[in-house]
């Protein structure tokens, strides 16, 4: 279980760090500016059902190994949520209504989650080892 929980954890902390960092990047770097927008709104719920899947499959193997990490993915897993099902629908409608400013408050806070998630996540791949 000990490897499980770690190859999980480490999925998840790797997966989020690259989509939110690299995939955005690239994705506007490479594609003309609309069809870069599509596409990182596309792809949005599947980044958050990846990450919602995969803190509860962490969560569970955690559960045998450390009660500190199970918790940590846990939480991460129950704030998934809300992001998916209200923040992210929210940021799309400021940008559909061209609301510069509810859009950039929204999408502030969604860096800020996705941050704090990112760094959760590390510190439970370091109660793992």
């Amino acid at each position: 279980m000990q490897l499980l929980s770690i190859l999980a954890v480490a999925s998840l902390f790797g997966g989020m760090l690259l989509f939110s960092i690299g995939f955005g990047t690239l994705a506007f770097k490479l594609l003309d500016k609309t069809t870069a927008r599509k596409l990182i709104r596309d792809t949005f719920p599947y980044f958050y059902l990846f990450i919602l899947f995969n803190s509860a499959l962490a969560a569970v193997f955690c559960y045998y190994v450390d009660a500190r990490a199970c918790v940590l993915m846990g939480l991460i897993c129950a704030t998934t949520i809300p992001n998916r099902q209200i923040l992210m629908p929210a940021i799309n409608q400021a940008s559909d209504n061209g609301d510069k400013k509810t859009w950039g408050k929204l999408h502030g806070l969604s860096i800020l989650v996705t941050l704090t998630h990112i760094g959760i996540a590390g510190t439970a791949l370091s109660y793992l080892s």
